[in-house]
């Protein structure tokens, strides 16, 4: 279905767009968002994200975020993604938003609606987010460790808690499990490696044909796909915080679910490998976060690795500043870290 079909068939969902200054201020008013005499000044797309329809909107008091789910990933329509994502992520907003120190570092939800899949969030700042750090800037030790430090809580803070909520999220794991442990290793996903790197295609084959690791990928999937004690957030990675002067916030939840924390906490390590983060950037992390009873660390490396390795040959590509040879010794990396799991493999990057 393209977007024009599927606004036909939902005519009464208000479809937002960066150009329709009108009909987003008569949507926030009729939302109850805008306060007397408050009117739409101006919008624009905010940031980069995949998923959703993001759109930066100015009052002439204030400056808001407005976010749309729609039944396709915004980036590339051509992929369908549920559209109840924003419902599992307003249910985020709701468990995690109670907790304090939590709430802290993510932005209020001033309104949801659920009929339109529309969030209105806090404008945090336009300082943007962490992707720089694939281009070679570090992370602080304030940084980290105040990653480390909210992940921890996240991870704790509800473990075995009652109240789930939808954050079960099936629909968003099953379309985010074929991208990290299927589509990568299929000889036949239409991806062009040797358009992104010469040489790359090369060493994905090697991976495919390496039957035993195929084999520890595929049991990975059943592991993310089963349900856990722990609130995630999904998708915890550089894209997922915005940098501010009191340091880094935490957006984007829609893939949150309740499992293994090893799998958060194994995908944000990934990022610090492909980014190239110096080796002390890694132990801040590990120093700083605080696992839940039950944590294993091998799991963890494991899922790292998987990460590692859908971000190479996958199609969630980063803007990664690596030449044919760095690639490939990822996908090494990679492979170790799934097959033989070891912390030291870190200091090895």
């Amino acid at each position: 279905m393209t977007p024009n079909e599927w606004r036909d068939v939902h005519p009464d969902v208000f479809f937002l767009a960066p150009s329709d200054l009108a009909g987003i201020d008569s949507w926030l008013e009729r939302s109850g968002v805008l306060a007397r005499g408050e009117s739409v000044r101006s919008a624009a797309k905010a940031g980069e994200g995949n998923m959703n329809c993001t759109v930066r909107v100015t009052t002439d008091r204030r400056s808001i975020i407005v976010k749309q789910a729609r039944p396709w990933v915004e980036k590339y329509p051509q992929f369908a993604a549920p559209w109840d994502r924003a419902l599992r992520e307003m249910e985020f907003f709701g468990l995690a938003g109670s907790h304090a120190p939590l709430a802290a570092r993510m932005p209020r939800l001033l309104h949801a609606d659920v009929a339109g899949r529309l969030l209105v969030l806090e404008d945090l700042g336009r300082d943007g987010d962490y992707t720089d750090v694939y281009e070679g800037i570090a992370f602080t030790d304030f940084e980290i460790e105040t990653l480390a430090a909210w992940l921890g809580e996240l991870h704790r803070a509800f473990r075995d808690a009652t109240d789930r909520r939808g954050l079960a999220n099936r629909e968003m794991r099953a379309l985010n499990g074929q991208h990290m442990f299927v589509i990568p290793l299929q000889p036949d996903n239409g991806l062009d490696l040797e358009a992104i790197t010469p040489g790359l295609a090369e060493g994905a084959r090697e991976l495919r044909l390496d039957t035993r690791f195929v084999a520890e990928v595929r049991l990975l999937d059943a592991v993310y796909m089963a349900d856990g004690p722990c609130l995630l957030h999904g998708d915890f990675f550089p894209g997922s915080f915005l940098r501010t002067a009191d340091g880094p916030l935490i957006i984007d939840p829609e893939f949150a679910f309740f499992g293994r924390p090893e799998f958060d906490a194994g995908v944000f390590l990934a990022h610090l490998l492909l980014a190239r983060q110096p080796s002390p950037v890694f132990e801040w992390f590990l120093a700083g976060y605080v696992p839940p009873d039950g944590f294993d660390e091998h799991l963890m490396l494991r899922f790292a690795g998987t990460e590692v390795m859908r971000r190479l040959i996958g199609y969630a590509q980063l803007p990664l500043s690596l030449d044919s040879s760095g690639r490939r010794r990822l996908l090494t990396l990679a492979r170790e870290l799934v097959l033989k799991p070891a912390r030291e493999l870190l200091r090895t990057a």
